[in-house]
């Protein structure tokens, strides 16, 4: 005997159209047979919910309800070819929207997460884009964020750690050595545009933060890591001080300490040095304290050692070179 499919009850019909109305709001134009599938309903119940959509609304200052004050759909293209389209709508524009330069923001963060290393859900991004886009108040101002350059070893490293496996590579390190490292992935981090792996060295027993961009012939292996997460501490800090590191001492303006806070020498205090404070940076090389340097324009001065300060003029003297023949090209 052939069960049938109980009818729906009145609450289940209200969350149902709580549900159907803002979907057709953003599909714009859809087939009964293909709204039915994406709901998991028959074809009539849809029918009989646009229907009854056509004659819903919101009543007028006359407390009565007038045309404008309705649903509104294509009834040719319903009756003829079964299609859905609202052509007038109601209730929705009361609702607070995102201003045009709200929706600016949120669409310029999209596109950075979009752009992120194993960001699968771009379809679900992409149309999340296109209605801020079409829901704003205003038309947003054309953002476009570019995306990261990240090492081809980006995916191969998550691929070990989701396995398990050990992986090896060459190292170049502070000192400009290239070193063979064997290492179990215990985590992977960014800073910036910045990709680090952290993991337990077995040369060095113990855990080391490596950046991508400075390993080359990277390969997974067959062994099994014999360090996880739960075996070792991470430090809530992805850099870690270490004999090796550099001491770099710098001025800088007193509120723009926090930026540096973690490059700061542990029991080190700031000096005030005037309307300025100067202190002790703990760098693995001074290609990061280039980059430190460059993030914070006019706010820091590297003081000592001269190795440090040559390196940042070097480094400064070249950017310039280069934007003076970019200038003479264009």
């Amino acid at each position: 005997m052939a069960t049938r499919t109980p009818a729906p009850q009145a609450r289940d019909k209200l969350a149902f159209l709580l549900s159907f109305v803002p979907y057709l709001m953003d599909i714009e134009r859809v087939s009964v047979a293909d709204a039915a599938a994406h709901f998991g309903v028959p074809a009539e119940q849809i029918r009989q919910s646009v229907r009854l959509i056509a004659v819903s609304g919101v009543p007028g200052e006359t407390t009565s309800y007038q045309h404008e004050d309705l649903f509104d759909i294509d009834w040719t293209a319903f009756e003829e070819h079964d299609e859905i389209a609202l052509t007038h709508q109601v209730a929705i524009d009361d609702s607070p929207r995102f201003s045009a330069r709200e929706a600016a923001a949120l669409i310029a963060g999209l596109q950075y997460l979009s752009a992120l290393p194993g960001q699968n859900d771009r379809a679900v991004l992409d149309s999340l884009l296109l209605k801020l886009s079409r829901g704003a108040s205003g038309v947003p101002s054309e953002v476009l964020v570019g995306r990261a350059v990240v090492d081809s070893s980006l995916d191969e490293i998550r691929a070990a750690l989701t396995d398990g496996r050990r992986i090896e590579f060459v190292y170049l390190n502070s000192r400009g050595e290239r070193e063979v490292r064997s290492v179990d992935p215990l985590r992977i981090e960014s800073v910036d545009e910045d990709w680090y792996v952290r993991g337990w060295d077995h040369a060095r027993r113990g855990v080391r933060t490596f950046r991508l961009d400075r390993l080359s012939e990277l390969r997974t292996t067959d062994i099994p890591i014999t360090k996880t997460p739960a075996d070792v501490a991470l430090p809530e800090t992805l850099f870690e001080g270490s004999d090796e590191d550099l001491a770099v001492l710098i001025e800088v303006e007193a509120d723009s300490v926090p930026l540096i806070a973690e490059y700061i020498a542990p029991d080190t205090q700031p000096v005030p040095h005037g309307s300025r404070v100067r202190v002790e940076l703990r760098l693995a090389h001074y290609h990061g304290l280039k980059r430190l340097v460059a993030s914070l324009p006019g706010v820091v001065q590297v003081l000592e050692p001269d190795e440090a300060r040559d390196a940042v003029a070097e480094w400064s003297r070249q950017a310039l070179e280069r934007y003076g023949e970019a200038s003479s090209v264009s």
